[in-house]
């Protein structure tokens, strides 16, 4: 399983350990948080950019999941990466013996007109399939679910915008699907040999309009929108725009957007004849979504593999040196560790920052204005953190129970910052702690440490003295 620790992968490999199969997930970075979510499964590290690593991963495998690409459509590089990494993992698949690969691409007509990220994605099914090794394709448009990132631009575009600006562009037809109809799928053609080798379009009940997946959201979370419709915008302009008052990273909202100036319906439905399964309406999926969000079980977030490179960050603990800048703060107190520490697992959460919320949002609306991940990412879970969990522009790093919280910035910044909240014994009282931790090698990251000085002081000490009269 490639791209285990995505948002599809992520769902997708407990899926097959509980339907009983051996699985090997393959991530690019070690970390405990692994073992720990799926235990039944193999974990290996290797990157599809360097070959050799993959031919391990690959050892005595039957079947290979190739869920590895990227929603950047920036700089060539990108592209380019995303291409010689199927190249590198084809030709491993060969040199093991791999019996089949399984590929979730992008729904597009080839003969027309397509956004990068389309071109891209049917460029690399294409390599996949040069080999010896039979590939599946699966082809899907929008992904609807619990922490999908079209699921979250489209709650939050309703939820924020009384009205909504609506392109021609925007009213071509789309065929969106459900996130358990796309895992369904990926089992289900594993579990069907005669699939092997074949190309497959898949897509929900319904072919909507971007208008009317926008108006279903509306009546479903009762608000009165107006839709307003307008000549042409630039996509570009209006994803940015847009990436401004939704969760997900400009980068990838002007990847999905750009996909709906191409009609994405499925033209093939021969998969229905292998896997004829019932299908979810559109309807149906933001329901379950919504569900799953009041009950706090989003399993996996699009933010889980965002940025791409987030889990071969360097880790506190992996500085060369010290960190060029530390400030703590801290309070004594009678409070147990364990109501301490529940408090600090929910910063970020339903309350915010519990003090001065207003500087946290005023920090992430500047990130989003440099085109970062901005501070309305959230959180996957209100009550709890794993390792790689995200909180609004940070990354849980490290995790000790009743003892320690890393969290990793993930925000623009003129070098790298950590903020750590520690619990330590201390004659019979506990001390409650937060560190900040800054690393820079330039002129312009001393100046944004020295900037930020007075704010340190209001920010943190009310922050620990909140958590504590939380808990």
């Amino acid at each position: 399983m490639t791209g285990a620790s995505g948002y599809i992968g992520g769902r997708l490999t407990p899926e097959l350990l509980a339907r009983g199969y051996q699985v090997r997930a393959m991530v690019r970075a070690a970390s405990p948080e692994y073992q720990t979510r799926w235990p039944d499964a193999e974990i290996v590290v290797a990157d599809a950019l360097q070959p050799k690593s993959l031919d391990q991963a690959l050892k005595d495998v039957h079947a290979a999941y190739y869920l590895i690409h990227s929603l950047l459509l920036g700089p060539e590089r990108f592209l380019a990466a995303d291409l010689q990494a199927a190249v590198n993992f084809r030709r491993a698949a060969e040199r093991a013996g791999v019996s089949r690969i399984i590929y979730l691409g992008g729904l597009g007509d080839a003969r027309q007109p397509l956004s990068e990220h389309l071109r891209s994605r049917i460029r690399i099914a294409k390599e996949l399939a040069r080999g010896a090794v039979p590939v599946t394709t699966l082809r899907a448009a929008i992904i609807i679910g619990a922490g999908s990132a079209s699921y979250e631009i489209i709650e939050h575009l309703v939820r924020n915008f009384p009205v909504i600006l609506v392109p021609d562009w925007a009213r071509n037809k789309c065929q969106p699907i459900a996130i358990r109809d796309v895992i369904k799928y990926l089992v289900g053609v594993l579990e069907t040999p005669e699939t092997a080798g074949q190309d497959f379009d898949i897509g929900g009940v319904d072919i909507l309009t971007y208008e009317q997946m926008l108006a279903g959201m509306a009546e479903l979370l009762g608000k009165k929108r107006f839709f307003l419709r307008v000549a042409s915008m630039n996509i570009s302009l209006f994803a940015y725009f847009g990436s401004l008052i939704t969760p997900v990273a400009a980068p990838i909202t002007r990847c999905l957007m750009e996909g709906l100036a191409n009609e994405v319906v499925c033209r093939d439905r021969t998969i229905q004849h292998h896997l004829p399964f019932p299908l979810l309406t559109y309807r149906q999926a933001i329901v379950t979504a919504m569900s799953r969000q009041q009950q706090d079980r989003v399993h996996t977030r699009w933010s889980d593999a965002y940025p791409p490179a987030h889990e071969l960050a360097v880790k506190l603990h992996e500085l060369d040196a010290a960190p060029t800048y530390t400030a703590s703060y801290s309070l004594t107190t009678v409070k147990t560790a364990a109501s301490l520490f529940g408090s600090i697992c929910k910063v970020g959460g339903r309350e915010g920052w519990f003090h001065s919320n207003w500087l946290w949002r005023l920090r992430g609306q500047i990130d989003k204005l440099l085109l970062g991940v901005g501070s309305s990412r959230g959180r996957r879970s209100v009550s709890a953190l794993k390792i790689n969990d995200v909180v609004g522009f940070w990354r849980v790093e490290d995790l000790q129970p009743n003892n320690k919280l890393l969290l990793r910035a993930e925000m623009k910044l003129p070098g790298q910052a950590w903020l750590e909240f520690t619990i330590t014994d201390r004659d019979g009282a506990r001390a409650l702690a937060v560190t900040a931790f800054y690393h820079t090698t330039s002129i312009l990251g001393r100046l944004y440490w020295y900037a930020l000085m007075p704010c340190h002081h209001f920010v943190f000490a009310n922050l620990i003295r909140q958590i504590e009269k939380r808990s």
